[in-house]
């Protein structure tokens, strides 16, 4: 248990100070709301409202979610792929390169719809 402690405390600290921010942020400051502060904010425009369905999104929307999940499980696979990459030997390699191939046929539909280009 001696070797978590400084983690424990670390830890309470961390989870101390940002209690502590919270609840003096709401009683020591300032307390001037007005309706533009009670809108809804959406990134400097003007909220639009969404039809009862709730409207269809952009194509641009699931190719970037596309492309995140993409890499970020090409990346979870590639870090233990790395770490023992000496004794998979010749087998773990092809394996990779076609879990990388795979990947990069992905990225390639990705590329095709227009994913990539930021309007």
């Amino acid at each position: 248990m001696n070797l978590y402690a400084p983690i424990l405390v670390l830890g309470a600290l961390g989870a101390g100070f940002a209690i502590f921010s919270v609840v003096m942020a709401t009683l020591i400051g300032p307390k001037r709301y007005n309706r533009a502060k009670l809108e809804a904010y959406e990134c400097g425009i003007e909220p639009t409202p969404m039809p009862a369905g709730g409207g269809r999104f952009p194509i641009k929307y699931y190719l970037t979610a596309m492309l995140f999940i993409i890499f970020d499980i090409e990346v979870v696979f590639l870090y233990p792929w790395a770490v023992t990459f000496d004794s998979l030997g010749i087998f773990g390699l092809v394996e990779m390169l076609l879990f990388v191939l795979t990947v990069f046929v992905a990225y390639a539909y990705v590329w095709r719809r227009g994913g990539l280009e930021w309007d």
